[in-house]
């Protein structure tokens, strides 16, 4: 309660500050924003984290001036916007964020936003979400055990819907909505580079598709509960060592199960999701003689990776590679 309450106390007092660097602001010379703004045409877009920055990069193109909130790298589960942050949402003409409960910070800080004109884009609005308990494999309904999982792990729903690619389509079509509408001379410019994505993301969901449906077996261990619409996109069943939030390890009860459940079904390979402390997952694969591969969730990927040219559909066809690997 008392980490809320802080946290909850830093919020506000970032909302605050953040007034006061508007009214400070919107009090100087107008030369700064004609400097830095006046000869670029291009509209403003504010992303909240990686996979919407690369949504919205592969949509608006050099179109936009494209900013990411959260730092490269960076969880983006628990991570709280400096007042910098808020006012670089205020300056934009597009917010574009997942939704789901994966930026739980927005809602308040869009209560304090005074531009009018910003265009917000909740990208997963719209989609079929799995809920928060929902889960693939071998967890169980009753016991105490489960239930004490179940309080450390709150999440209302799962939102990670982008690593399903036809839910990754439906919110690049948000973005590409949004840029159209705030705009429009540049409507054919966004649709085309739309109509491209949906191409490769049609192909992407044909590949995972013909792979997986060839897989004698159909169980993942995960050591964070974060596949779930990839898994029910392609008949996979996900059975997770932690839930939606990594923060908690899971109770002895629990790894007991998975113990078992892993040498009950001979898996081999425990996926990490390269963010979490993977202490948890490699104490399991040590007890058990399994490998620990990375399953990236694609919540961040660092500078370095950006440079050696990974993208959303790069790494989506790594995960298909380690998928194919743990099922066969």
């Amino acid at each position: 309660m008392k980490k809320y309450v802080s946290k909850k106390r830093y919020l506000l007092c970032s909302v605050f500050i953040m007034m006061i660097m508007l009214f400070i602001s919107a009090g100087c010379s107008g030369d700064l924003d004609v400097d830095s703004q006046g000869s670029d045409d291009r509209i403003s877009v504010c992303t909240s984290f990686y996979t919407m920055y690369d949504f919205a990069g592969k949509i608006g193109g050099d179109k936009i001036r494209l900013t990411n909130i959260i730092p490269s790298g960076t969880e983006p589960h628990h991570w709280e916007p400096s007042p910098k942050d808020i006012l670089a949402i205020e300056k934009a003409d597009v917010f574009i964020f997942n939704g789901a409960g994966m930026e739980p910070w927005v809602e308040k800080i869009l209560g304090s936003i005074r531009n009018e004109d910003l265009v917000v884009v909740e990208t997963s609005k719209g989609i079929e979400l799995l809920k928060g308990g929902h889960s693939h494999g071998n967890e169980q309904e009753d016991g105490e055990e489960n239930v004490e999982a179940e309080d450390h792990d709150s999440a209302e729903y799962d939102p990670h819907v982008w690593l399903n690619p036809l839910m990754a389509k439906k919110q690049m079509e948000a973005i590409k909505d949004a840029l159209v509408k705030v705009d429009p001379a540049n409507a054919d410019y966004y649709q085309k580079n739309y109509d491209d994505n949906a191409e490769k993301l049609d192909a992407l969901d044909k590949e995972y598709r013909e792979a997986l449906s060839k897989t004698t077996k159909k169980d993942i261990v995960v050591g964070h509960k974060a596949f779930g619409y990839l898994c029910e996109a392609y008949g996979i069943r996900q059975n997770a060592v932690e839930g939606l939030n990594s923060e908690f390890e899971p109770t002895p009860a629990k790894m007991a199960e998975i113990v078992k459940f892993i040498r009950d079904n001979d898996i081999k390979i425990i996926f990490t999701d390269g963010m979490s402390n993977p202490k948890v997952a490699n104490t399991i694969a040590r007890e058990v003689g399994a490998q620990t591969f990375v399953l990236n969730p694609l919540g961040r990927l660092t500078d370095e990776d950006i440079k050696l040219g990974k993208d959303y559909f790069f790494v989506m066809r790594e995960n298909l590679e380690a998928l194919k690997k743990a099922l066969e």
